[in-house]
């Protein structure tokens, strides 16, 4: 069914293109870019992005699951584009090691379960020593996922030259990019592992290690060199900078926010001065007040903490919002926009005249990061891709 609920969120292909570019710049000639599009690419929209992402020149995708990647999968193959690589970055489960050989997926792997189930299906196919790729990802301190040098030699059992796996890149993630004392430390439990695989023949070409704060901050810049004494290549893994948005503490570098997220006035009503408004009669009008009701609520994604706190943007001009949000409707106070009628535009996350409200403000008003405000717009909210 169309969508005829006056609520959407609009995709910027231009602005999307305009930070992958800017992030293939800050990475320079010696770094490849993993583009990251988890999550419905953080709420964007999986299939728009990777059509524009592998339209701009990007062959290289992170995704979280194995079922993203056989969805991403069919994306790309069905686009021309069957080239592109998929990275797995929290592995394969129980049962999905036959998806990662039939669908081209790269998962990432840090315990010998891992290679035991991908070399028993690989074996079943009869595939020849070294044709699985994998990523073995090490921990130095994020204590998420990741071996730890102590289970290396385990590892290495799994891993000989008659084996179908390969490691074609060792990855590492940084907890805290923002903290170069606690990065530093992590780049030399990272270097020491690098090392000691390569005493047992693990020698990869490619060297995973960065985000998007690591790359604004340009703060492992000496991974490259690592990179270059072992005779591989580094990867870096963008994420939100993709979409617009710094890590905290990082530098804006000129990103644009690809998202915009927009609904319509569906009704107006003036109500008296001391008239209550919205659950638990929480708004109390100060004044003769006129109240625009939007078609959005928490279920779309907006969070009910910016109740009686937040604002949209209606005709260039902040509207407060006025009681509780709903499940599916929000009020805001038009009293102060006289002009403001039923079917104007109202802006939640994008820029309307000279105002803007961006995911970072959503976010810093709720205690919480733009990721979240991004990942947590709905799927009933359609995503249109525009210029």
């Amino acid at each position: 069914m169309t969508h005829t609920r006056p609520i959407w969120a609009e995709i910027a292909r231009s602005r999307l293109l305009h930070n992958y570019r800017l992030l293939q710049r800050l990475a320079g000639p010696d770094a490849d870019l993993l583009t990251v599009i988890k999550a419905d690419a953080y709420g964007h929209g999986l299939a728009d992005c990777a059509r524009t992402l592998a339209a701009g020149g990007s062959r290289l995708f992170g995704v979280t699951s194995v079922e993203e990647a056989v969805t991403l999968r069919g994306i790309l193959d069905s686009e021309g584009y069957a080239d592109g690589r998929i990275v797995a970055m929290s592995g394969a489960w129980q049962g999905e090691a036959e998806a990662v050989l039939s669908h081209r997926i790269t998962p990432v792997v840090w315990d010998v379960a891992h290679l035991e189930s991908l070399a028993a299906a690989a074996a079943g196919d009869h595939l020849a020593p070294g044709a699985v790729p994998v990523h073995l990802e090490i921990d130095t301190g994020m204590s998420r996922q990741g071996t730890q040098p102590r289970s290396f030699a385990s590892l290495v059992e799994h891993l000989s030259p008659e084996s179908p796996l390969r490691v074609e890149a060792v990855m590492t993630h940084f907890h805290s990019p923002e903290n170069s004392t606690a990065t530093r430390e992590q780049m030399r439990q990272f270097t020491a592992a690098v090392e000691a695989l390569a005493t047992q023949g693990i020698c990869p070409q490619i060297l995973s290690a960065g985000s998007s704060g690591d790359l604004l901050a340009q703060s492992t810049t000496e991974l490259n060199d690592l990179a270059r004494r072992c005779g591989a290549r580094r990867m870096v893994r963008t994420g939100i900078a993709l979409y617009g948005y710094p890590p905290s503490g990082a530098e804006q570098h000129g990103l644009q926010p690809v998202l915009a997220w927009k609904t319509r006035i569906i009704s107006l009503r003036g109500i008296e001065s001391g008239t209550t408004a919205g659950y638990g009669a929480t708004f109390h009008a100060q004044r003769p007040t006129r109240l625009a009701l939007l078609a959005v609520g928490y279920a779309d994604g907006l969070n009910r903490t910016h109740s009686n706190r937040g604002a949209a943007l209606v005709r260039g001009q902040r509207a407060p919002i006025a009681g509780r949000i709903s499940m599916d409707q929000t009020m805001v106070d038009v009293t102060d926009i006289p002009a403001a009628e039923v079917g104007d535009e109202v802006v939640l996350i994008g820029e309307q005249g000279s105002e803007r409200i961006t995911a970072a403000d959503l976010a810093q008003a709720t205690g919480t990061i733009a990721y979240e405000v991004l990942c947590a717009i709905g799927a009933r909210v359609p995503r249109r891709l525009v210029d």
